[in-house]
C-alpha cells in the first residue's frame, strides 16, 4: 500500500470528543434550525400534541419531529424511513435531536397530522434563510421607494414578483411533502401484492 493513502485500523482505540456539541461548528446550519424551531409558538401554529395527554405514554414533543423535517427538507431527505436511519448514524441529526432516535412510524405520522402546520412553518424557515443569506439568490423586498443598482428582470424585484416568488416557496414545500412518504406508499402496496399471492398459493385445492 506505499504512495498511497491508509487508513486507520479498525482495532485502534480513539479518543472521540465526549460530547456531541464538539462536533458541531458555530456555523452549521443545524444551529439556525435549533434556534428557529425552539423559537415557535408550535400549539398557535396548530401543530398536534404540544400538551401531552394524561392518559398516554411519554411521546416526543412535536418541536423534535418539526425538526427533524426541517432538517431532510434542507437536504433533501424525504422519506421518513431514511430519516429513521439519519436520527440513528448523521452526528449533526444526533445533535439536533438530543440523541432521540424516532421511528419511520412516529415520523410519517407526525407528517400526516401535521401537514398544514409543517408546510407554513418550512416556508418561514425558508425565508428566515434567504434573509440571513444561507440560500443562494436571496431577495430583498425594500418599502418605499425602488432602488435598481442593476436593473434586469434577475435583479429587479416589485411587489407582484416578490409575490410570486413567496408563492413558488410554498409550493416547493407542498411538492417535498407530497414526496415525502411515496416510497413507503410504494413498499406497503408491494408487500400487500405479495401478500395475497401468497395467500392463494397456500389455499387447499
Amino acid at each position: 500500500m506505499k504512495r498511497f493513502v491508509e487508513g486507520q485500523d479498525r482495532g485502534q482505540s480513539t479518543l472521540f470528543p465526549e460530547c456531541l456539541e464538539d462536533w458541531i461548528d458555530e456555523d452549521n446550519p443545524v444551529r439556525v434550525i435549533d434556534v428557529f424551531v425552539d423559537g415557535l409558538d408550535l400549539a398557535d401554529l396548530g401543530f398536534v400534541g404540544v400538551d401531552p395527554e394524561a392518559t398516554c405514554g411519554p411521546s416526543y414533543h412535536p418541536s423534535v419531529l418539526l425538526k427533524l423535517y426541517i432538517y431532510g427538507y434542507l437536504n433533501r431527505v424525504q422519506s421518513s424511513r431514511r430519516l429513521e436511519r439519519e436520527a440513528g448514524r448523521n452526528i449533526e441529526v444526533m445533535w439536533l435531536l438530543g440523541r432521540l432516535n424516532p421511528d419511520h412510524k412516529t415520523i410519517a405520522d407526525f407528517r400526516k397530522d401535521n401537514g398544514a402546520a409543517i408546510r407554513k412553518v418550512c416556508a418561514q424557515f425558508v425565508a428566515l434563510c434567504r434573509e440571513l443569506g444561507l440560500r443562494t439568490q436571496a431577495s430583498v423586498a425594500v418599502d418605499g421607494s425602488k432602488f435598481k443598482a442593476v436593473n434586469n428582470r434577475d435583479k429587479n424585484f416589485t411587489l407582484a414578483k416578490m409575490e410570486r416568488r413567496l408563492a413558488q416557496i410554498d409550493e416547493s414545500v407542498a411538492r417535498y411533502l407530497s414526496q415525502l412518504d411515496t416510497p413507503i406508499c410504494r413498499s406497503h402496496r408491494k408487500h400487500s401484492r405479495r401478500r395475497r399471492h401468497t395467500s392463494r398459493r397456500s389455499l387447499p385445492n
